[in-house]
């Protein structure tokens, strides 16, 4: 079981054992190319790497792999957290009784973009000991990581009918799901050096609009709407789409903005994206009121628009998308008509 709350990938030592067994199969000395132990954790977790990963892939890419360390310090977190006693309640964590420990980790493939990692993919053993009927109960633990990302809601309003919104769109290939014509707002992968949500926003708006904006002029909705919940186990002030199978976040967005209407105009159908990456993309203008019918795919919309309305709906955003009660007297809300 997890001993501390930190671990720090650097202290991993080689490990001769591979897998669950004593024995070592002629498969599995084939099929590992690397083999070390994990820190932190006791019984110790193995960590194997697959023989046929990219070259420029190994122990120490690793452990410096932000993401990957992200999700072995809260999944630590989360562990530890079914042997707490509650001392103010009768109640204990649902596996309190017959705690899950991480047995292994198996990298089983790796994709570089550019210098860094892109996507990561690999199997995590986690099982109980007494389990169903003496037999050991294993977690789903194949995981597809990709780190996280941001979204951004875009509204605009001519100055001409401030009643009037329309959002921005983009239209561009999305092979994954088959698509060359896919709608979604605007988004993009975060720095996992720098971390900064709000200074990936604006520059993926940049690359994908060619709008030039202050990135503190963007208002994080997923962390205004989950201020104050509660948070054991250290999860991202984010929106996960798909926790059963991937790792990804997303840190929503709201850039709302009066601007003339010609130059409202002048961004419908207009092409963008940073060529050198692969992109090409085409801007889309929908009116507000059928975003939700428009960009139903697209689950990043979908959450956003529902963020949108309901801050305003909670008095937490007025009707122009200005924060007005964000519960920090010390800060000024950004006002849309004084921009």
């Amino acid at each position: 079981m997890a001993t501390s709350s930190n671990i720090n990938l650097k202290f991993a030592t080689p490990n001769s054992d591979y897998g669950g067994s004593d024995t070592k199969t002629d498969a599995d000395t084939k099929a590992v190319f690397e083999e070390f132990t994990l820190p932190g954790f006791s019984p110790p977790v193995k960590v194997t790497l697959a023989r046929d990963l990219d070259e420029r892939f190994d122990k120490e890419v690793l452990q410096r792999y932000e993401p990957f360390i992200e999700w072995i310090n809260r999944l630590k977190t989360s562990l530890d957290l079914q042997l707490v006693e509650n001392e103010d309640s009768d109640e204990s964590h649902p596996f309190h009784d017959d705690p899950y420990e991480l047995q292994s980790i198996h990298i089983q493939a790796v994709d570089f973009f550019g210098q860094r990692i892109g996507f990561l993919k690999y199997q995590a053993i986690i099982r109980n000991v007494t389990g169903n009927k003496a037999k050991p109960m294993y977690l789903p633990g194949s995981i597809f990581m990709r780190g996280g990302s941001v979204g951004m809601l875009m509204i605009l309003r001519p100055k001409d009918a401030i009643d009037e919104k329309w959002v921005i769109l983009t239209e561009q290939p999305r092979i994954p799901v088959g698509s060359l014509t896919f709608l979604e707002i605007p988004a993009g992968m975060i720095d996992e050096e720098t971390k900064d949500f709000r200074g990936t926003a604006a520059k993926e708006i940049e690359e994908e609009t060619g709008l030039k904006i202050n990135a503190d002029h963007l208002v994080d909705m997923t962390e205004l709407a989950l201020r104050g919940s509660s948070n054991p186990e250290d999860l991202k002030l984010a929106m996960y789409p798909s926790p059963g199978g991937c790792d990804e976040f997303i840190a929503l967005f709201l850039w709302e903005q009066e601007m003339e209407r010609l130059e409202i105009e002048s961004l419908r159908e207009k092409l963008t994206g940073d060529k050198r990456q692969g992109e090409m993309i085409t801007l889309k203008l929908v009116p507000y009121g059928e975003l939700w019918r428009i960009a139903t795919r697209d689950a990043k919309a979908m959450v956003a628009w529902a963020l949108y309305e309901n801050l305003k709906r909670a008095g937490i955003l007025d009707d122009y998308g200005n924060v007005i009660n964000n519960g920090d007297a010390d800060t000024a809300p950004y006002s849309l008509r004084n921009a």
